[in-house]
């Protein structure tokens, strides 16, 4: 089975992801990355050519050939939940995990942090804050839905983190395959 990091861009799912996947030994890939590498172009280029929905295309294709693979620790984009069949395909060979944090703490590591500065487009006409609220709002029960378990990212240390969905990850495999042999 894969894990499958989503939540707002800012919640630590590319941190958290290569640090699970080096401890448990598997390989990691960000979608948002592996997008760009097989484009051939930047996330912002494809939004400025086409929009988000010719992102949001195109990052289909991308879920549905990361979804093909197996052992794998995937971060996904945090829009990644707009198009249902992302989450149907991510949930059918993989345990999903929220990673959450709050608005505070989200806008610090986005517009704060010099290495994550313009790397990704505004989605609405509004500045900061003001676009986290309200994009966090509106995807808020998507997430939810999507969530196979949450972690709040917020104040816990990363390790505590990694070993919380280590041990999570671990317990949940293991009720999957008792269910499976009643």
């Amino acid at each position: 089975m894969n894990i499958i990091l989503i939540g707002f861009r800012g919640t630590g799912k590319t941190t958290i992801g290569r640090i699970l996947a080096q401890r448990l030994g598997k390989v990691f890939i960000d979608a948002d990355e592996y997008l760009e590498q097989r484009e051939k172009r930047t996330i912002q280029n494809i939004f400025a050519e086409g929009g988000e929905d010719l992102f949001r295309d195109i990052e289909v294709r991308i879920i549905e050939e990361l979804c093909r693979l197996n052992d794998t620790i995937i971060a996904t984009g945090g829009g990644v939940i707009l198009r249902e069949e992302n989450v149907r395909r991510l949930k059918r060979n993989g345990i999903v995990i929220l990673l959450e944090a709050d608005v505070n703490t989200i806008y610090k590591r986005i517009y704060e942090n010099i290495q994550t500065q313009h790397k990704r487009p505004n989605l609405t006409n509004l500045n900061g804050y003001q676009e986290i609220e309200y994009l966090l709002a509106y995807r808020r029960s998507l997430y939810d839905k999507a969530a196979d378990f949450v972690f709040d990212t917020t104040v816990l240390p990363i390790n505590d983190t990694v070993n919380k969905i280590i041990a999570f990850t671990q317990n949940y495999t293991v009720a999957l395959k008792n269910c499976s042999n009643v």
